[in-house]
């Protein structure tokens, strides 16, 4: 599920960036047992993963009511706050999102009408960096390296040294 939230046209990517990692962590904190920031799949498990990678440079989201490619042809269905909980992602596909358009209009029309300011949640990234220690997180694979990126090694892939400095 992606979530849309509008932002005023004032930051960078970086910024934009830092602000979601900022939000995923946030979010983490509070509920450790439901949500993660891990880039690896592997370290997910079924968690719901905040990717900030999402607001990297470049990076899109399925527009609203667009045909995805898959066999039986979901759509991309804006979502009231209150179906969340009930919503199945195979509902919607292009036999009845037509229906469901004609019944409720188009629920994603107001969706710009107010747009977000960041700056809660950059302050919120100094906080993570300067008493956390925490900075940024990888980017996708296909990008190049960033400053200050951590490494891109998958955890079951990392070379671990032994108690004796020897590979394991």
């Amino acid at each position: 599920m992606h979530v849309f939230v509008p932002i005023e046209p004032a930051w960078t990517f970086t910024e934009v960036r830092r602000a979601a990692i900022a939000a995923g962590r946030e979010l983490e904190r509070r509920m450790p047992e439901r949500v993660t920031t891990a880039w690896w799949k592997e370290e997910r498990g079924e968690r719901i993963f905040v990717d900030f990678n999402q607001t990297a440079r470049d990076r899109t989201i399925a527009s609203a009511y667009s045909v995805r490619p898959f066999p039986h042809a979901p759509v991309s269905a804006p979502l009231r706050w209150e179906e969340i909980d009930d919503a199945e992602p195979r509902d919607f596909d292009i036999v009845t999102l037509p229906v469901r358009y004609a019944e409720l209009g188009d629920v994603h029309a107001d969706m710009d009408q107010e747009a977000f300011r960041l700056d809660g949640l950059l302050e919120l990234a100094d906080r993570d960096e300067k008493e956390r220690g925490l900075g940024d997180m990888p980017y996708p694979p296909e990008y190049p390296k960033m400053p200050g990126e951590p490494k891109r090694v998958q955890p079951s892939r990392a070379r671990h040294d032994d108690d004796d400095g020897e590979m394991a």
